[in-house]
């Protein structure tokens, strides 16, 4: 087995793991690990912008106030006052790294950015690049990184597991790297570091409607809890209130921004629905819009709802949302004469690997960061935008941390047992086993649950899991493998957090526990405590 040595390794090309990537180079020879392509990740999927209090009248009080509202009580005010608080600093290093913003044409400066707002947000704070900010932001990360010389990049490597390195007496078990899959090749490797940084992004891909890019399988997620961290708040996934409703563009994201502009949402007949469900309107968070829309579309026997943008001019749709206005055109629909189709899909795990202010695990020398960690910031309902900041500033306080500490000794993976490949019909199993999955985890642990559902879904996980195990146990790893692996892994997690959450709170909606308890608890699992 080949290995590989390196100062820090850090797992997944999104921003998150760019921007460790780039801030770590001037001091530390750094590998960086894709399972697909270094474009493939979730990051540049991101329409709507990136969160940051510049606005005048503004304040950090006021957003930490609208991520806390958001966030149902469970939000870590420490780590939301730390990332709202570097939230201009981190538009400021984007815009040092040549990243091109939206600029304010009618605040009569030529270098005054454009602030949209968003649902959730009492003020304009929202910093985009029209409507494709992720990919404008991951495009200039990604010629950066390239042009590092102190960055290796390993396209195509997939996330075996994290290496164990021998603890030193009286001090807790480390992590040395990771077994990483060669998918072109089908070898594994071994990838040692003295410090190892888990940017893997979420796990939507484990529901079978997903505004996530194929890749999200929640691969750190499971990783980390099977090397022994502590996961938290799994039961909360966000599902995006809007995506485009379209056989041809499933889970094509219609951006937050659109109802913060003024969009209105409405049903088959036009009659305009979410001023009965709460006051804000659209302009509600993303828990209340999905319910809603999802009550409606159960009340009507409708399949969608419809997003009206058209009393908006097509000169400012152009300008605002060139990209959703082009897609929607490809599909027949004119939206600055009709209203765009839109169901809730999966969207954010809010809820990951358990983590202190620094980024770290439980597992000393592993750091966990973007949609992958639990940082304590989203709570039980992440707020529009908080995302993306959130990856650049713990990317930040994760290598200032790994700065501070010395550099171990010389790191050796154990040796990988190598495995008899899979044939062909056991691919096809894997690919109807992860089908299933996702369309149980869809029905079964959606956006309203019962506990009838969830028990369901845990029999059927447990059914899985134990199918897997005997499979995974004679088999070469193949990235299909992995992946389903991991997706079960982590719909294990999501579903026990669920049942042991008696109450209904942001995001987790129950109807045998309607009730909101005075007391928010976080939902903390411990991987040594039986499922």
């Amino acid at each position: 087995m080949e290995q590989k040595n390196f100062d820090v390794l850090v797992i997944g090309s999104g921003l998150a793991g760019l921007s460790a990537a780039l801030m770590l180079a001037p001091t530390h020879r750094v590998a960086v690990l894709t399972k697909g392509e270094l474009s493939e990740g979730a990051s540049g999927w991101a329409q709507g912008g990136i969160a940051a209090v510049l606005a005048e009248g503004d304040s950090f009080d006021d957003h930490v106030a609208d991520t806390l509202v958001a966030g149902a009580g469970l939000c870590d005010l420490a780590a939301t006052r730390q990332v709202v608080e570097g939230s201009p600093g981190a538009i400021a290093w984007l815009q040092s790294l040549g990243v091109a913003f939206s600029l304010d044409g009618e605040a009569g400066q030529g270098t005054a950015l454009h602030l949209t707002r968003e649902g959730g947000h009492s003020a304009r704070r929202i910093v985009h690049a029209a409507d494709a900010t992720g990919a404008a932001v991951q495009k200039t990360l990604l010629a950066r990184v390239r042009a590092t010389p102190a960055i290796s990049l390993f396209e195509n490597h997939v996330l075996v597991d994290l290496i164990h390195a021998a603890p030193q007496p009286g001090r807790q078990e480390a992590c040395g790297g990771a077994h990483a899959l060669d998918a072109r090749s089908g070898e594994v490797l071994a990838f040692c570091a003295a410090h190892t940084i888990l940017a893997t992004g979420g796990a939507g891909q484990v529901y079978l409607n997903t505004t996530n890019p194929a890749t999200s399988t929640g691969d750190g997620i499971a990783a980390a809890w099977r090397a022994g961290c502590r996961v938290s708040n799994m039961e909360f996934v966000q599902f995006h209130p809007t995506a485009l409703f379209h056989p041809e563009a499933q889970g094509y994201l219609i951006s937050e921004a659109v109802r913060g502009e003024g969009g209105r949402l409405l049903l088959a007949d036009g009659t305009r629905f979410m001023p009965a469900h709460d006051e804000r309107g659209e302009l509600a968070p993303r828990d209340v819009v999905a319910r809603a829309i999802d009550a409606e579309m159960k009340r009507h026997g409708a399949d969608c709802v419809y997003l009206d943008i058209s009393h908006r001019s097509p000169e400012f749709l152009h300008e605002h949302f060139p990209n959703i206005l082009a897609r929607c055109r490809e599909l027949g629909i004119d939206i600055t004469r009709q209203p765009i189709p839109v169901a809730p899909a999966a969207h954010y795990t809010c809820g990951g690997v358990q983590t202190d202010l620094s980024g770290r695990t439980d597992m000393a020398r592993l750091y966990a960061i973007g949609e992958t960690a639990c940082t304590g910031l989203h709570g039980a309902n992440r707020l529009a935008s908080n995302s993306l900041v959130e990856c650049m500033v713990f990317a930040r306080a994760a290598v200032d941390a790994i700065r501070a500490e010395p550099a171990p000794v010389a790191l050796h993976a154990a040796p990988w047992t190598a495995k008899a490949a899979i044939d062909a019909d056991e691919s096809v199993l894997l690919a109807r086993s992860r089908e299933e999955l996702r369309r149980f985890m869809w029905e079964y642990v959606g956006i309203v649950r019962t506990d009838k559902r969830l028990d369901r879904a845990a029999h059927r996980i447990a059914l899985l899991a134990a199918e897997l195990r005997e499979f995974y146990g004679d088999a070469a790893p193949s990235r299909a493998l992995l992946e389903l692996r991991n997706l079960v892994d982590v719909a294990g997690l999501i579903v026990r957090s669920a049942r042991a959450r008696r109450e209904s709170r942001g995001l987790h909606y129950s109807r045998d526990c309607p009730q909101m308890d005075a007391l928010a608890v976080p939902s903390v699992l411990q991987a040594d405590v039986p499922a």
